[in-house]
């Protein structure tokens, strides 16, 4: 064989082109990889978020359960206290009247403290009406006999 031969030719020919086409696999296959290990990451943080989803799911159920049943032993304590307040006699001072006269007490409070702060609103203290307050008008100017003069040096 020549050295000059067509077929020496293609086989250096393939094995340039296999070499090369090796290193443009490495070269882009990094970016593939990379990006599927991305991929990877992002449904492994998906997964993670729908778990803390369902656990706090499962915790804000466990506390309203807990809130409920506590009202429910609330309720079972206004009960006995209103049956012992029975029991004693003590009639208008049982809880449930005490609430039911909150309630039909608030509307006329709130109105009655609106009308009170309007019409407790005076002059601040140290103005005071013109009677010896240290903003007075005529503060310092009445002279009262009682008061002793400084002594003099």
């Amino acid at each position: 064989m020549e050295a000059s031969s067509p077929y020496t030719f293609a086989i250096i020919g393939i094995i340039i082109g296999f070499i090369i086409g090796l290193g443009c696999y490495r070269l882009l296959s990094k970016g593939e990889r990379h990006n599927a290990s991305l991929r990877q990451t992002v449904l492994e943080r998906e997964h993670q978020i729908a778990e803390l989803k369902k656990g706090m799911g499962s915790h804000l159920t466990g506390v309203f359960e807990h809130l409920n049943s506590i009202r429910v032993e609330a309720d079972q304590l206004e009960q006995k206290i209103a049956e012992d307040a029975q029991q004693w006699h003590l009639g208008s001072n049982t809880p449930a009247a005490l609430k039911e006269r909150q309630l039909s007490a608030q509307p006329e409070t709130a109105k009655a403290t609106t009308l009170d702060s309007e019409s407790s609103l005076a002059t601040p203290r140290d103005y005071a009406d013109g009677k010896n307050g240290t903003l007075s008008e005529n503060f310092g100017l009445k002279e009262s006999g009682t008061a002793p003069q400084p002594p003099r040096y």
